[in-house]
């Protein structure tokens, strides 16, 4: 069974201000020493970000255990010092000025070389890391994520407002992203040997300052032998997380075991399914990149459930994946969840909700 692991990025608020707030040291570093489920924490770009990344995992069970029990420690070390610890792809309201940046030395050289990028990056997305035989078979995967990438953007939406206004996006954080220098719906490649030379040429420029500078919504670790997806936002509840994980990991396995010709639609097709997914969410039409045509949802989730039901079927999560994608159509993913709420009573409602059901 194909192995993955989550990576998660929370914002720490005040509720008072319903701003992002800088915790104090000791605060910070009981963040840190979370460990639940035998996951690992890990500084974020911003200083009022924190990152989790669960154990390798096979079975779902596995998953939701970490991603939980995480979440649920996380959440006591944020409450106990008077702070919500929320799942949202960008915070509704963020301060004037620069943003604090974690004082790594990593993220001070991405900070001084972007400048007017980074100092608004309130940003958080959920990474998911999906195992690969090796090289090859990863550049197999990654093209054949490429039509599947929007859909994912779509059902992953979390992120609707930005400095207390409606962006009228679905998920501005995909936005957001557009402003770097290597960003978007990978390219496609012919084999392992363009994408190595492809990449050689990028991380030659002046303008990349490392492998981890590329931000792809999709692209091939340099550290573990792993696709990474990129496109969802943050998560307000472990069960949109662990579904969306699961998603991903039947994707990888249909992309790679599938027969058929992997699609290579134009890159202005691509990007601009991209854009329409960050614009439409779950709401609207879509523009499917394997029939090259407008479709619904409805006819886009049809489509996903058929090309990945064999991967479903053979770890078990058919079921789960049915329910949890019907539950999201019903009910609305982040995006509109957070509309939902704000109606109800503003951004105090936003980011309580969020809060409340950071373990759902």
């Amino acid at each position: 069974m194909r192995t993955f692991g989550i990576e998660e990025e929370f914002f720490l608020i005040h509720p008072e201000t319903a701003l992002p707030a800088i915790p104090w040291r000791h605060v910070y570093n009981a963040l840190m020493a979370v460990a639940g489920g035998g996951s690992r924490m890990h500084p974020e770009f911003m200083a009022c970000q924190v990152e989790s990344n669960t154990p390798i995992c096979t079975r779902r069970e596995e998953a939701i255990e970490a991603v939980s029990t995480t979440r649920r420690e996380l959440s006591k070390v944020a409450r106990e010092a008077g702070l919500y610890l929320i799942g949202l792809g960008s915070p509704p309201q963020i301060p004037l000025g620069p943003g604090a940046i974690h004082a790594s030395e990593r993220y001070q050289a991405i900070n001084e070389f972007c400048g007017g990028i980074t100092a608004e990056h309130y940003l958080s997305g959920v990474h998911v890391h999906v195992g690969i035989e090796d090289l090859p078979s990863g550049v197999e995967a990654l093209n054949s994520l490429r039509p599947w990438l929007p859909l994912l953007t779509a059902l992953g939406a979390n992120s609707p407002f930005w400095r207390g206004a409606d962006s009228s996006f679905s998920s501005w954080r995909s936005i957001q992203y557009r402003r770097w220098s290597i960003q978007g719906i990978p390219p496609f490649f012919t084999d392992a040997q363009d994408y190595l030379r492809r990449m050689e040429f990028m991380l030659g420029s002046d303008v990349v300052l490392d492998a981890g500078h590329i931000c792809w919504g999709a692209r091939l670790s340099t550290r573990y032998p792993t696709l990474e997806i990129r496109v969802a936002d943050a998560q307000v509840g472990t069960s949109n997380t662990v579904l969306l994980a699961l998603v991903m990991r039947a994707l990888v396995s249909a992309g790679i075991h599938s027969p058929r010709p992997v699609p290579n639609p134009p890159p202005e097709a691509v990007d601009m399914a991209q854009w329409q997914a960050a614009k439409f969410g779950i709401r609207g039409n879509h523009y499917d990149l394997l029939t090259g045509s407008k479709c619904s949802m409805d006819r886009s989730l049809d489509a996903l459930l058929r090309y990945i039901g064999t991967e479903l079927e053979a770890t078990g999560d058919t079921e789960y994946v049915g329910t949890g994608l019907a539950r999201i159509m019903r009910e609305g993913n982040g995006a509109v969840a957070q509309r939902r709420s704000f109606r109800a009573g503003g951004f105090e409602a936003v980011l309580a909700e969020a809060d409340a059901r950071l373990l759902d």
